[in-house]
Protein backbone atom coordinates (compact mmCIF):
# COMPACT_ATOMS: atom_id res chain seq x y z
CA UNK A 1 0.00 0.00 0.00
CA UNK A 2 1.34 3.43 -0.96
CA UNK A 3 1.38 6.46 1.33
CA UNK A 4 -1.46 8.09 -0.63
CA UNK A 5 -3.59 4.96 -0.38
CA UNK A 6 -2.93 4.75 3.35
CA UNK A 7 -3.94 8.41 3.81
CA UNK A 8 -7.14 7.88 1.83
CA UNK A 9 -8.06 4.79 3.87
CA UNK A 10 -7.33 6.56 7.16
CA UNK A 11 -9.35 9.63 6.17
CA UNK A 12 -12.24 7.45 4.99
CA UNK A 13 -12.37 5.46 8.24
CA UNK A 14 -12.18 8.42 10.62
CA UNK A 15 -14.56 10.60 8.62
CA UNK A 16 -16.98 7.66 8.44
CA UNK A 17 -16.90 7.45 12.24
CA UNK A 18 -17.88 11.13 12.44
CA UNK A 19 -20.67 10.61 9.92
CA UNK A 20 -22.04 7.69 11.92
CA UNK A 21 -21.88 9.73 15.13
CA UNK A 22 -23.83 12.50 13.41
CA UNK A 23 -26.37 9.86 12.34
CA UNK A 24 -26.65 8.69 15.94
CA UNK A 25 -27.36 12.23 17.10
CA UNK A 26 -30.08 12.44 14.43
CA UNK A 27 -31.43 9.03 15.60
CA UNK A 28 -31.31 7.41 12.15
CA UNK A 29 -31.64 3.69 11.41
CA UNK A 30 -28.69 1.51 10.40
CA UNK A 31 -29.18 2.29 6.70
CA UNK A 32 -29.07 5.99 7.53
CA UNK A 33 -25.86 5.38 9.48
CA UNK A 34 -24.27 3.65 6.48
CA UNK A 35 -25.41 6.39 4.09
CA UNK A 36 -24.21 9.35 6.17
CA UNK A 37 -20.94 7.60 7.07
CA UNK A 38 -20.20 6.79 3.42
CA UNK A 39 -21.16 10.28 2.23
CA UNK A 40 -18.88 11.85 4.81
CA UNK A 41 -16.07 9.41 4.13
CA UNK A 42 -15.83 9.88 0.36
CA UNK A 43 -17.28 13.38 -0.11
CA UNK A 44 -13.99 15.27 0.02
CA UNK A 45 -11.99 12.76 -2.02
CA UNK A 46 -14.73 12.55 -4.66
CA UNK A 47 -14.79 16.34 -4.99
CA UNK A 48 -11.01 16.31 -5.41
CA UNK A 49 -10.99 13.54 -8.01
CA UNK A 50 -13.83 15.04 -10.07
CA UNK A 51 -12.14 18.45 -10.18
CA UNK A 52 -8.79 16.90 -11.13
CA UNK A 53 -10.51 14.67 -13.73
CA UNK A 54 -9.00 11.65 -12.01
CA UNK A 55 -10.59 8.59 -13.59
CA UNK A 56 -11.83 6.47 -11.97
CA UNK A 57 -12.68 8.23 -8.71
CA UNK A 58 -10.72 6.68 -5.84
CA UNK A 59 -13.55 4.64 -4.31
CA UNK A 60 -14.65 3.36 -7.74
CA UNK A 61 -11.09 2.20 -8.37
CA UNK A 62 -11.05 0.53 -4.94
CA UNK A 63 -14.59 -0.39 -3.80
CA UNK A 64 -13.20 -1.77 -0.52
CA UNK A 65 -13.17 1.86 0.63
CA UNK A 66 -16.98 1.82 0.83
CA UNK A 67 -16.73 -1.37 2.88
CA UNK A 68 -14.48 0.47 5.34
CA UNK A 69 -17.02 3.29 5.65
CA UNK A 70 -19.95 0.90 6.15
CA UNK A 71 -17.93 -1.08 8.71
CA UNK A 72 -17.28 2.12 10.66
CA UNK A 73 -21.01 2.90 10.53
CA UNK A 74 -21.95 -0.51 11.94
CA UNK A 75 -19.33 -0.17 14.68
CA UNK A 76 -20.77 3.17 15.80
CA UNK A 77 -24.37 1.96 15.51
CA UNK A 78 -23.72 -0.63 18.22
CA UNK A 79 -21.36 1.42 20.44
CA UNK A 80 -22.43 5.09 20.26
CA UNK A 81 -24.65 4.70 23.34
CA UNK A 82 -21.52 4.02 25.42
CA UNK A 83 -20.13 7.51 24.79
CA UNK A 84 -20.68 10.21 27.39
CA UNK A 85 -20.67 12.99 24.80
CA UNK A 86 -21.07 12.00 21.17
CA UNK A 87 -20.70 15.61 20.04
CA UNK A 88 -17.34 15.99 21.78
CA UNK A 89 -16.03 12.73 20.32
CA UNK A 90 -17.36 13.68 16.88
CA UNK A 91 -15.61 17.05 17.03
CA UNK A 92 -12.23 15.57 17.97
CA UNK A 93 -12.48 12.72 15.47
CA UNK A 94 -13.34 15.32 12.84
CA UNK A 95 -10.16 17.24 13.75
CA UNK A 96 -8.16 14.03 13.31
CA UNK A 97 -9.87 13.24 10.01
CA UNK A 98 -9.17 16.76 8.74
CA UNK A 99 -5.47 16.40 9.53
CA UNK A 100 -5.34 13.16 7.50
CA UNK A 101 -7.55 14.21 4.59
CA UNK A 102 -5.73 17.48 3.86
CA UNK A 103 -2.36 15.78 3.21
CA UNK A 104 -4.22 13.11 1.19
CA UNK A 105 -5.58 15.83 -1.08
CA UNK A 106 -2.20 17.54 -1.33
CA UNK A 107 -0.52 14.22 -2.14
CA UNK A 108 -2.93 13.37 -4.96
CA UNK A 109 -2.55 16.83 -6.48
CA UNK A 110 1.23 16.47 -6.36
CA UNK A 111 1.07 13.01 -7.92
CA UNK A 112 -0.92 14.39 -10.85
CA UNK A 113 1.52 17.26 -11.39
CA UNK A 114 -0.71 20.17 -10.39
CA UNK A 115 0.39 23.77 -9.88
CA UNK A 116 1.05 24.72 -6.24
CA UNK A 117 -2.14 26.83 -6.09
CA UNK A 118 -4.27 23.87 -7.25
CA UNK A 119 -2.44 21.64 -4.76
CA UNK A 120 -3.40 24.05 -1.99
CA UNK A 121 -7.07 24.09 -2.99
CA UNK A 122 -7.23 20.31 -3.36
CA UNK A 123 -5.92 19.89 0.18
CA UNK A 124 -8.64 22.20 1.50
CA UNK A 125 -11.40 20.59 -0.58
CA UNK A 126 -10.45 17.04 0.40
CA UNK A 127 -10.41 17.98 4.07
CA UNK A 128 -13.58 20.05 4.20
CA UNK A 129 -16.25 18.78 1.81
CA UNK A 130 -17.03 15.47 3.51
CA UNK A 131 -17.79 17.12 6.84
CA UNK A 132 -19.76 19.86 5.10
CA UNK A 133 -22.00 17.28 3.38
CA UNK A 134 -22.42 15.38 6.68
CA UNK A 135 -23.58 18.44 8.59
CA UNK A 136 -25.93 19.65 5.84
CA UNK A 137 -27.60 16.22 5.50
CA UNK A 138 -27.99 15.92 9.28
CA UNK A 139 -29.40 19.47 9.52
CA UNK A 140 -26.53 20.78 11.64
CA UNK A 141 -24.68 24.07 11.31
CA UNK A 142 -21.57 22.99 9.33
CA UNK A 143 -18.39 23.03 11.39
CA UNK A 144 -16.66 24.77 8.48
CA UNK A 145 -19.03 27.73 8.86
CA UNK A 146 -19.21 28.09 12.65
CA UNK A 147 -18.27 31.56 13.80
CA UNK A 148 -14.54 32.08 14.00
CA UNK A 149 -13.68 28.34 14.08
CA UNK A 150 -10.23 27.47 12.75
CA UNK A 151 -11.38 24.81 10.30
CA UNK A 152 -10.89 25.91 6.71
CA UNK A 153 -8.05 28.06 8.06
CA UNK A 154 -6.41 24.98 9.59
CA UNK A 155 -6.75 23.12 6.28
CA UNK A 156 -5.32 26.10 4.39
CA UNK A 157 -2.38 26.42 6.77
CA UNK A 158 -1.64 22.69 6.61
CA UNK A 159 -1.76 22.58 2.82
CA UNK A 160 0.35 25.74 2.68
CA UNK A 161 2.90 24.19 5.03
CA UNK A 162 3.18 21.20 2.70
CA UNK A 163 3.66 23.41 -0.36
CA UNK A 164 6.44 25.34 1.39
CA UNK A 165 8.05 22.24 2.89
CA UNK A 166 8.26 20.60 -0.53
CA UNK A 167 10.86 23.19 -1.49
CA UNK A 168 13.34 21.60 0.91
CA UNK A 169 11.88 18.21 1.92
CA UNK A 170 10.74 15.02 0.15
CA UNK A 171 7.01 14.41 -0.22
CA UNK A 172 6.66 12.11 2.81
CA UNK A 173 8.00 14.54 5.46
CA UNK A 174 6.17 17.43 3.77
CA UNK A 175 2.85 15.60 4.10
CA UNK A 176 3.60 14.83 7.75
CA UNK A 177 4.24 18.55 8.31
CA UNK A 178 0.89 19.24 6.62
CA UNK A 179 -0.90 16.86 9.01
CA UNK A 180 0.85 18.29 12.07
CA UNK A 181 0.06 21.94 11.25
CA UNK A 182 -3.57 21.15 10.39
CA UNK A 183 -4.17 19.23 13.62
CA UNK A 184 -2.30 21.73 15.80
CA UNK A 185 -4.46 24.64 14.62
CA UNK A 186 -7.72 22.72 14.77
CA UNK A 187 -6.91 21.31 18.22
CA UNK A 188 -5.89 24.77 19.41
CA UNK A 189 -9.25 26.13 18.30
CA UNK A 190 -11.06 23.39 20.24
CA UNK A 191 -8.85 23.46 23.35
CA UNK A 192 -7.85 27.09 23.75
CA UNK A 193 -10.67 28.82 21.90
CA UNK A 194 -8.50 30.21 19.10
CA UNK A 195 -10.81 32.11 16.78
CA UNK A 196 -10.78 34.32 13.72
CA UNK A 197 -12.31 37.80 13.94
CA UNK A 198 -16.05 37.73 13.19
CA UNK A 199 -17.83 40.45 11.26
CA UNK A 200 -20.04 42.65 13.42
CA UNK A 201 -22.58 44.87 11.74
CA UNK A 202 -22.56 48.52 12.76
CA UNK A 203 -25.44 50.99 12.42
CA UNK A 204 -24.97 53.37 9.46
CA UNK A 205 -23.57 56.81 10.21
CA UNK A 206 -25.80 59.77 9.58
Amino acid sequence: MTLLEALDYAAVFVFALTGALAASRAQLDIVGFAFVASLTAVGGGTTRDVILDRNPVFWVADPAIIGVAVGAAILVFFTAHLLESRLRVLTWLDALALSVAVPAGVGVALATGQHWSVTLIMGIATGCFGGLLRDVVCNEVPLVLKQGELYVTAAFAGAGAAVLALRVLPAGPALLACAAVTFALRAGSLTFGWRLPVYRARPPRR
